[in-house]
């Protein structure tokens, strides 16, 4: 089921309702789905929202109109807008992964090519050889027409947003349009503005990056390319989490071998073996992307979208169907039909019952399509 109907033109009404529902405390971009599918409109749903926190003896915060015309306005001030999934601008390749955000923060990039995309990341401790190689690759990449994706982080991505500034690059943030990190590389993304590149986060403004911010950033920079190259990456980093993200989203996935000497070279070294296409060229990467690029859409699956039509009509769920329901779930991920298959409760009934415990924060999904009970 999909969200909205593309060509989408949200009024500035709706785009503020829009940002208070996607603001609201324990709401992410799945339960923003839900609500909107199970009430018809974000207005309806910021309606409902208190008698359905009610119901789960919590309180999390609503965002108000005055918090969210204060972000639209202060967005205006810095020159970057809120699109909305549906809307002509939404960056397309986003549409095809899972929990992808309904709103995002985006700056410049009116005139790049979305569809014909590399993410590059990378060490940001990066050796000499590794900057070099990132160099070459964007350069060549973006003569042939690709726009580079990168997080702005040091090393790696720093490299590969500067040898793309002006064939074209988009910076993925961790936190808000006005908390750029790191501080040092503020200059760099101020030069990818005005070079036409673009800025991108789904982060509030104003919003300061947490570490468990970077994954969340990581799956946005693979979300918006058709595959994703790392050049050097220890065993346990974040250019491995894009990586694995990049898989889940069906992207390509290339590395740059490296000395078995080196710690940088062990993850992209690993993910090779695991099989990895590796690279030494861009013609490498533009070889395997060629058939699928950029018309590779149809060949990814669309992330789980709650169907309310039972909920509408079905008694709200009693404490006993809640209790069934929990003793289904663990810390491990489960998709949602096995849940349905275990516990013998109605769709309708497990639609709210997870859209209940999510807006409580006891629930998490994983790639949009698996549940699981949070970590406390």
């Amino acid at each position: 089921m999909s969200l909205v109907a593309p060509g989408l033109v949200l009024t500035r009404s709706q785009r503020t309702a829009w940002l208070r529902l996607i603001r609201t405390e324990n709401v992410g971009p799945v339960t923003f789905r839900q609500l909107l599918n199970r009430f018809g409109s974000a207005d309806a749903a910021i309606e409902a929202l208190p008698g359905l926190l009610k119901r789960t003896g919590t309180a999390p915060r609503i965002t108000t109109q005055m918090q969210a015309e204060d972000e639209l306005a202060g967005l205006e001030r810095f020159g970057a807008r809120l699109v909305a999934t549906g809307e002509a601008d939404y960056p397309n390749l986003l549409n095809y992964i899972p929990a992808s955000p309904p709103l995002v923060t985006m700056a410049g990039g009116e005139n790049l090519d979305w569809a014909r995309t590399v993410g590059m990341v990378g060490a940001r401790n990066a050796s000499s050889a590794g900057i070099k190689m990132t160099r070459m690759l964007a350069l060549d990449l973006g003569e042939r027409g690709y726009t580079i994706v990168s997080g702005l982080a040091r090393g790696i991505d720093t490299a590969a947003h500067r040898a793309s500034l002006t064939t074209g690059t988009i910076a993925v943030l961790a936190g808000g349009f006005d908390k750029i990190y790191p501080d040092e590389n503020i200059p760099l993304a101020h030069d990818i503005l005005d070079n036409g590149g673009a800025l991108l986060t789904e982060m509030p403004l104003g919003w300061e990056p947490r570490a468990r911010d970077f994954p969340r950033r990581n799956r946005l920079v693979s979300g918006l390319s058709l595959g994703i190259v790392v050049v050097e990456a220890a065993k346990r980093s974040g250019s491995l989490i894009t990586a694995r993200l990049a898989l889940e989203q069906n992207r390509d996935v290339f590395a740059v071998p490296g000395s078995p000497l080196d710690p940088r070279a062990e993850g992209g070294n690993a993910l090779i073996q695991q099989g990895a296409k590796l690279i030494t060229n861009a013609a490498d990467i533009i070889e395997s992307l060629g058939g699928a690029d950029p018309a590779r859409n149809a060949l990814f699956d669309p992330d789980w979208e709650p169907d309310f039509s039972e909920a509408q009509s079905a008694e709200a769920p009693s404490d006993s169907d809640k209790s069934r329901l929990l003793s289904a779930l663990s810390t491990t991920p489960v998709e949602v039909d096995e849940i349905i298959r275990q516990t013998g409760l109605s769709v309708g009934v497990i639609q709210m019952l997870l859209l209940e415990l999510d807006l409580a924060g006891e629930i998490e999904w994983s790639s949009g399509q698996l549940v699981a009970l949070r970590y406390k």
